[in-house]
């Protein structure tokens, strides 16, 4: 019997995660498969899962991650800490089944962006709220850096607006990372609307977009100097990740 495995979000344009596992399932010689559930409801998910029954686990994208929470019968503490999941395993017993959260994105950034960190980066600016921003605010402070949220419409204390962003808070913030999908392709000519005149070979930035591999905001950072990384790597991570907890 296959092994099901797949990944669920609305739309569904361009799955980086298909083309990996499928090659890694080809290269290992696994009877296994990997595929794309477009879904326009979450409310759909318990009706998909029915309808796959080899449907062992499946990473969770763009608008699902936080809404997901409500059908998990298990949550990991990471998880449960930052309110988003990225990955889950279905537990089957006959006819029933309870569904395992977790969150693999943590990990991938965590492990992407130690590499190239440099002493004096202690602080960062976190471009975007959505499910992907907990996750890399979590994994920077683990590397013991404290973040700053930057939201088009900031609705709490902890999050700023775009348009306050200045000479002084670029200084200060070493770090930017962009966790919000602007500079996706076939839009590689947008870029979050920060003051780039003030960024320097002091600073590093991170795109969580990998399409184009060099985005219109990685330019920015690489025509001044500064050290910049696309998400290409931190999915690898996160997926490799997500594989070891559908087989433990």
């Amino acid at each position: 019997m296959k092994r099901t495995f797949g990944l669920i979000g609305y739309p569904l344009t361009h799955s980086f995660s298909r083309r990996f596992f499928t090659e890694k399932f080809a290269n290992e010689n696994l009877d296994a498969e990997y595929l794309n559930f477009e879904i326009p409801s979450i409310a759909d998910l318990p009706g998909l899962i029915v309808a796959n029954p080899n449907l062992e686990g499946f990473n969770i994208t763009i608008p699902y991650k936080e809404q997901i929470i409500p059908y998990l019968d298990e949550i990991s503490d990471a998880a449960k800490e930052i309110k988003a999941v990225n990955t889950v395993k279905i537990v089957r017993n006959g006819s029933s089944y309870s569904l395992h959260g977790y969150n693999t994105d943590i990990h991938g950034f965590q492990e992407s962006i130690r590499p190239i960190l440099q002493e004096h980066q202690k602080n960062g600016l976190v471009l975007g709220t959505g499910g992907a921003s907990k996750a890399i605010v979590k994994a920077l402070n683990n590397l013991g850096i404290e973040t700053q949220l930057v939201s088009r419409s900031p609705k709490s204390n902890n999050e700023i607006s775009y348009s306050s962003l200045n000479e002084q808070t670029l200084s200060h913030f070493s770090i930017i990372v962009n966790t919000s999908p602007i500079g996706t392709y076939p839009k590689v000519e947008e870029s979050p609307e920060i003051p780039y005149a003030y960024i320097n070979s002091n600073h590093l930035l991170f795109d969580l977009v990998y399409n184009p591999e060099v985005t219109a905001f990685l330019k920015q950072g690489i025509e001044r100097g500064s050290t910049t990384k696309n998400g290409l790597e931190m999915l690898h991570l996160q997926a490799l990740a997500a594989w070891d907890i559908w087989n433990k």
